[in-house]
């Protein structure tokens, strides 16, 4: 943490990143929406900085019907085509196809459990795990609870 700020280190230098670590990261989420917006991103995120995403937020909101699953799940070849078209977004063929796969299988998950969220919180009994990870070297990449999740997929 940034003592003087009271902010973690990561988040400083850009407002993106300030108002993330302000208002979203490190809260709970329980809306099977904003869940499902968060998978769209961290997909688009993979390999590059989560910053490059936060500043693409509203493009990828625009782009992605407001990350209607049950819209996304209907994507075709000429949606496809289109996002690969839009400046806004990470234009990665694999990382929109991944997405619209991804509302797929939430749109299953929900059907069969009913809630994204409640799938997702069962593994951490409901509760919010407080880690007290000092450096980023010490985040696992791996933990019990996220093979158990790919089990259960």
């Amino acid at each position: 943490m940034d003592e003087g700020e009271g902010r973690c280190g990561w988040c400083l230098g850009d407002p993106a990143y300030v108002a993330y670590h302000d208002v979203e990261w490190g809260v709970p989420v329980r809306d099977d929406g904003l869940m499902f917006e968060f998978l769209i991103l961290e997909g688009a995120q993979a390999g590059l900085s989560w910053l490059t995403i936060l500043r693409r937020r509203e493009a990828y909101r625009r782009a992605f019907d407001s990350f209607d699953a049950g819209k996304i799940a209907r994507y075709g070849a000429r949606e496809v085509k289109r996002l690969l078209g839009d400046a806004g977004i990470i234009r990665n063929r694999l990382k929109i196809e991944s997405a619209v796969k991804n509302a797929r299988a939430f749109l299953e998950m929900q059907e069969k459990q009913g809630s994204f969220s409640d799938f997702l919180w069962e593994f951490v009994d409901g509760k919010p795990k407080q880690n007290r990870f000092r450096t980023l070297e010490e985040v696992p990449a791996v933990t019990p609870e996220s093979e158990a999740m790919s089990k259960a997929l």
